[in-house]
């Protein structure tokens, strides 16, 4: 017998995400799996079918095959959390589509991915056939939405190495790219979130993001199917409902993003209502002001910060629920399997403490690369490390606070708008002869995108502006303010100053 031991790395025992249901099935087949609005409650056994069924379904009726990729275009429905894993199970890749964005931004999307089947919500039947796209079924989620008692075993090709999502994330260029994720980066986002929130099999979670989102997918919901945990999933933020639901069903933890905890705050009822189910809130996709942190913690409802991006899965760093270790403005410290390090203007790596630097992520956890896009990809890394575009600071202890955001992102309701997609329509206007488009401080939303605007006298007005812009860009993305400006500011090299152009629209405001 030999005394040597194996040098390979060791691997996960888990040959795709999908067995995770099977194997919690195995265990407790009658345990609810996920609870949808009035539907009846999803057993574990009964979800391990469903995704047998679909993983032939999809095979032997639509003909996706390992690598294919499956469109969703519709708000959460326990169905889309079956074909991911059915997808699992044959190794293809599901693209949940963002159903906030324009029939245009739509339509490029489902040509940038070119899936073999696409699968719509009833309020998105015409977006879905108006994408027009050759050799993709177009079908209802209602034909996946069949349960049955009793399945054959589907043993598809899926492996952890496999792309199994491809989220779709704005682009600097004014185009969305397609991010891949891989099972293993899933697998090792949950294994991160287990620690984050000390989930267990006992708990139940509260899930309202939108699945278009990884926040939906991998803060929480799929981690804890993992554990063997309660989904409650629900079909689209609503407060009322979200209050409702922790009243009657008592989750435990739930994710939320800023403009989702305001509106639970502003409740007529926030002061009264019991939330004492919960024993953290898991938050992030943006700046999390202390005063909204201090609301919630004044109500014995801890808040643990999440930070990390569509790349990373999202899961880089964080406050873990239990520590209690909060420290105003810090996002918390490197995930249980991911790294960080802050670089200077040429990526080599800041050693010194409380020093502004690129935040850079390296870990199993990143996206494969962006989907067909080689050169993006090869941008978006230095030697192995995710450029995250964001600055940052770590103290002494190694805890990490956001300082800025390098790529002029704004972040308006928990929803990244990029200025070069919105600039991109307005240089197509006649009449409009420079733009530039910022972030602009708001009450409600954070950020909202203002445009600063040089027209010529016989001009475009702000409200046929504004109807241009609604034909192309989603209503998210369209700006809130109109400056107009008789030449935009620019430096020695003709390039246009976003700090000048911030100025002038804060001052345009005072």
């Amino acid at each position: 017998m030999s005394d040597s031991a194996d040098p390979s790395p060791l691997k996960p025992a888990m040959r795709n995400l999908a067995q995770s249901v099977r194997r919690q099935a195995s265990f407790d087949p009658d345990r609810v799996a996920i609870r949808f609005e009035t539907d009846k409650p999803i057993t574990y056994q009964a979800l391990d079918h469903w995704v047998d069924n679909l993983a032939h379904q999809l095979r032997d009726q639509f003909d996706i095959r390992h690598g294919d990729r499956v469109a969703w275009l519709g708000y959460n429905h326990p169905a889309m959390i079956a074909t991911l894993y059915a997808c699992a199970r044959l190794g293809a890749a599901l693209v949940p589509v963002n159903w906030r964005l324009s029939n245009e931004e739509i339509s490029f999307i489902i040509e940038n991915c070119a899936p073999k089947l696409l699968v719509y919500g009833e309020d998105f039947k015409d977006a879905a056939i108006g994408t027009g796209q050759e050799n993709c079924e177009i079908r209802p989620l209602q034909d996946l939405t069949r349960k049955t008692d009793s399945a054959k075993p589907f043993e598809g090709e899926g492996q952890l190495s496999d792309m199994v999502m491809i989220v779709y994330t704005s682009g600097t260029t004014g185009r969305p790219k397609g991010a891949m994720l891989g099972q293993e980066s899933i697998y090792i986002n949950a294994v991160n979130s287990i620690d984050a929130h000390e989930l267990r099999r006992s708990d139940r979670l509260l899930v309202n993001l939108p699945l278009f989102h990884v926040g939906g997918w991998n803060i929480q919901m799929l981690p804890g199917l993992m554990v063997g945990a309660e989904i409650i999933l629900h079909e689209k933020f609503d407060p009322a409902m979200v209050s409702k639901a922790i009243v009657d069903l008592r989750p435990d933890l739930m994710v939320l993003v800023p403009v989702t905890m305001k509106a639970l705050i502003d409740l007529p009822n926030w002061q009264e209502v019991d939330y004492s189910s919960l024993r953290a809130i898991a938050a992030g996709s943006s700046i999390i002001s202390t005063e909204l942190i201090n609301i919630f913690e004044e109500k014995n409802l801890p808040v643990i910060q999440i930070y990390g991006s569509t790349e990373s899965g999202p899961i880089s760093v964080y406050q873990r629920s239990g520590d209690r270790t909060y420290i105003p403005g810090s996002m918390g410290k490197p995930a249980l399997l991911a790294e960080i390090r802050l670089v200077d203007v040429d990526g080599v790596e800041i050693t010194e403490t409380e020093t502004n630097g690129e935040i850079e992520i390296r870990g199993a956890h990143l996206m494969q690369g962006y989907w067909k896009n080689q050169e993006a990809t090869r941008s978006a890394f230095n030697d192995g490390w995710f450029r995250s575009g964001d600055i940052g600071q770590l103290d002494a202890d190694g805890f990490l606070y956001f300082q800025d955001r390098h790529k002029n992102l704004i972040i308006s309701g928990g929803e990244n708008v990029y200025p070069a997609e919105i600039e991109r329509v307005l240089a197509t206007i006649p009449g409009i002869t420079e733009a530039a488009v910022i972030g602009a401080p708001d009450e409600k939303w954070g950020e909202v995108p203002a445009a600063v605007l040089v027209v010529e006298e016989d001009g475009p007005d702000e409200a046929a502006i504004s109807g241009i812009l609604g034909k192309n860009l989603a209503r998210f993305k369209l700006p809130r303010q109109y400056h107009l400006v008789d030449a935009l500011p620019r430096n020695s090299m003709g390039k246009v100053v976003a700090e000048l152009v911030r100025d002038l629209v804060l001052q345009d405001k005072n």
